[in-house]
């Protein structure tokens, strides 16, 4: 199954810290760990939120990445609002359990910086310049 998360700078760090292979443990008051079922939910929130909250960097950032079927079975799927805003549930604590079934790398497809962001963005504009790894052009 195809997923999609967005994310902030500090949690894309964390990311790419993992060499790109797995999710941060959530904190004590996330209890859930909701990648979303499209592409555009997760720009919605990465561009709309992301983009001007202080603890996002002020940067959003759309990550693609793939479970293996069976194991993304498990976990309920919830509409949060509009049909498009599907996401699957997972329980903080099967976090571990789920990284360890993403098949491939995560990768960055797209990329939002606010007017308050600072810093510098790679030569492909998606990823800030201090990272390495799963960016692609999207």
């Amino acid at each position: 199954m195809i997923l999609f998360r967005p994310v902030g700078l500090h949690e894309l760090e964390l990311i790419a810290r993992s060499g790109w292979r797995e999710f941060p443990a959530r904190l004590p008051e996330q209890p859930i760990f909701y990648p979303v079922l499209n592409q555009g939910y997760a720009e919605q929130i990465a561009r709309d939120w992301n983009t001007t909250d202080l603890a996002s960097g002020f940067a959003g950032f759309v990550l693609e990445f793939e479970v293996d079927d069976e194991h993304a079975a498990k976990y309920p799927r919830e509409v949060v609002g509009a049909r498009e805003h599907e996401e699957l549930w997972v329980p903080a604590e099967e976090l571990r359990s789920f990284n360890s079934h993403i098949v491939g790398a995560i990768r960055a497809v797209r990329a939002y910086f606010g007017e308050q962001f600072t810093g510098d963005i790679d030569e492909a504009g998606l990823l800030p310049a201090h990272l390495e790894g799963a960016g692609e052009a999207g």
